[in-house]
């Protein structure tokens, strides 16, 4: 479609969702995104050329939360390669991105990357990637994002961590089961960081950028990840970035997505774009529920979806 139609396109939808309900909670759980006004909604988009679009508050920085696990992943697998695969899975999980109810059958093997289970093995391989992990990956994530002063919201991580009870259980469970290396708690004080990183719409489109662009971030075409690596996480998007709710996005939206409890939610449209949607308040399956709204409308008017 005509480029310079994406503006209209997203300022139209947008101002019709923004018109309608806002149902749903934000994560009351975690104290800080409590503090959170529910009301607020931005959308960015960034092209493979360079152009940029956006609506609303895609200018203010927002908690990315588990969209910060497919980062992590690709962080991962560009140094262990396929080797990371036998620590975690590639399904489907069914199940709440919480969930433990199949880590005992799967003899500690997460399902995949995105639900919590596969994000904390995840942190513990990088743990054992380097001596200072949390260097590491903010490291990783100013050469992919293009922000050199990026840090953790450490009030953020501390709130998290304060109410991890669940994650604490996963993650001593994993460790009993064997496929967690290191100590639980340096696990779980990586993996509450991580997730604490703050950006706007406009900056979670460029950094994602590299998996538009078969691995190579769109800005100077430095390569991040290779080709055939950028495909196979861009499939995990597809079939696993929205937990127990990943058909419905397939169904609805039709692109490579991944969503965070703050909120968020950041697609993919391969060669072509990313698209970033930030609406805190979630549906049950903890998904944005504007977020979800606007990219299945957006897809539907551009008539552009990976199917």
């Amino acid at each position: 479609m005509e480029e310079s139609n994406y503006q209209d396109i997203i300022k139209s939808i947008y101002n019709r969702i923004k018109e309608e309900g806002n149902p749903g909670e934000t994560a009351k759980y975690i104290s800080e995104l409590a503090k959170v006004d529910g009301n607020k909604f931005g959308v960015g988009l960034k092209l493979l050329n360079g152009q940029q679009f956006g609506e609303g508050d895609y200018q203010e920085k927002f908690s990315i939360q588990s969209i910060s696990k497919v980062l992590i992943l690709a962080l991962a697998y560009r140094t262990l390669g396929e080797e990371i695969w036998k620590r975690v899975d590639v399904e489907p999980s069914g199940n709440p991105f919480n969930s433990l109810y199949q880590l005992e059958a799967d003899k500690g093997i997460p399902r995949n990357p995105f639900i919590n289970a596969g994000a904390l093995v995840v942190c513990d391989v990088l743990i054992d990637l380097s001596d200072n992990p949390k260097k590491y990956f903010l490291d990783f994530l100013k050469e992919v994002s293009g922000i050199k002063d990026i840090d953790f919201s450490y009030d953020i991580a501390k709130s998290e961590l304060e109410t991890a009870f669940r994650n604490t259980a996963l993650t001593n469970f994993i460790k009993a089961l064997g496929n967690i290396k290191n100590s639980p708690d340096e696990v779980l004080d990586l993996y509450c960081h991580i997730c604490s990183i703050e950006m706007t719409c406009e900056e979670v489109c460029e950094t994602f950028s590299f998996l538009a662009n078969q691995g190579a971030n769109s800005s100077n075409n430095k390569v991040i990840i290779s080709p055939s690596q950028t495909k196979r996480i861009n499939a995990i998007m597809q079939t696993c970035g929205f937990y127990d709710e990943s058909g419905e996005f397939t169904f609805r939206v039709g692109l490579p997505g991944k969503s965070g409890v703050g909120g968020g939610i950041v697609a993919v449209m391969p060669k072509q774009y990313v698209v970033t949607v930030w609406s805190p308040k979630l549906n049950p399956k903890g998904n944005s529920y504007r977020g979800m709204k606007f990219l299945e409308d957006f897809t539907t008017a551009t008539e552009n979806s990976i199917f």
